[in-house]
């Protein structure tokens, strides 16, 4: 009987002692991140650009960030090539369709820590009204307390490739004029909230 008594108080301070670890939440600083992709047009140069809003969080419970779960969304009418009227015709119904498609998502499935600060980022990408499974390679750049706001402050530097085939995005355009393969790219610095 003292045994079944000890062991029932020993499970009850257990359960009082435990406390469940809170999720962290880490928001884009878009002034000092940039989300990007290179494409290859005729096959001889690249031509980059970007999306100037956007949107995106981390959830984390640990702090090294391999639990975490990234979202990201990008309004597509923010495309930037430096160019207005290819970007113009990015908008338009031939690649990215943003009457109709007005955003690309992201949200990853999985954080794989594969070294060091490095990680595989599997998640589902919708482009073009397609969602298709992607993994990415991220690197954590370290994490720091920005003087200015006093608050943590992560940076992450992410890359990854997909086809544009896979997602029937400027399907009218053979492959050479534009590379099939899109680089994706990022560097971001994400604060705790």
């Amino acid at each position: 009987m003292k045994k079944v008594f000890l062991l029932v108080a020993v499970l009850t301070t257990a359960l009082f002692a435990f406390k469940p670890v809170a999720d962290s939440t880490w928001t884009a600083d878009t002034a000092h991140s940039k989300i990007g992709f290179v494409v290859t047009h005729l096959m001889i140069t690249d031509v980059e650009g970007s999306f100037k809003n956007f949107e995106s969080t981390i959830t984390s419970a640990k702090p090294d960030f391999s639990d975490a779960v990234v979202v990201l969304s990008a309004d597509v009418n923010s495309v930037n090539t430096d160019n207005d009227k290819r970007d113009e015709h990015l908008k338009g119904a031939d690649f990215f369709d943003a009457a109709k498609f007005p955003k690309l998502t992201f949200k990853s499935t999985s954080v794989k820590k594969v070294g060091g600060n490095k990680y595989k980022v599997a998640g589902n990408l919708t482009l073009h009204g397609v969602t298709k499974a992607v993994t990415l390679d991220a690197t954590l750049r370290g994490v720091t307390t920005n003087p200015m706001s006093k608050k943590a402050t992560a940076g992450f530097k992410v890359s990854g490739t997909i086809k544009r085939s896979d997602f029937g995005f400027g399907a009218k355009f053979p492959n050479a004029m534009l590379s099939d393969e899109v680089t994706l790219n990022a560097n971001t610095e994400f604060v705790k909230n």
